[in-house]
């Protein structure tokens, strides 16, 4: 019986901790701290959390993957549009790597 129950325990103790520390952002924000420049500096965390994940990964692969990185931005700058410059990323290091193989 009690072989049963340890998972049951062990998962609603995980439930348990992350509510715990969902609700406890947004509470410590509105109780404790200004929020408008807490608010601001969230609205940062996004794209900082993206640079980090994916300039490790353009900076370790090959030559297709940089040069596919370097006109993806290009296009995102120019265009702002997220769609296009995917679509064009894609295609890029589609040829690139056709070409350089």
């Amino acid at each position: 019986m009690l072989d049963n129950i340890l998972p049951v325990l062990t998962i609603l103790g995980m439930a348990l901790v992350v509510y715990a520390t969902r609700v406890s952002g947004p509470w410590l924000l509105g109780r404790w701290l200004d929020a408008r420049p807490v608010r601001t500096w969230l609205g940062y965390l996004p794209g900082t959390v993206l640079v980090a994940l994916v300039a490790p990964l353009v900076f370790a692969s090959g030559v297709a993957e940089a040069l596919a990185s370097l006109v993806t931005l290009l296009v995102a700058v120019r265009t702002r549009n997220v769609l296009i410059s995917m679509l064009v990323g894609v295609v890029v290091v589609w040829g690139l790597r056709f070409w350089f193989a």
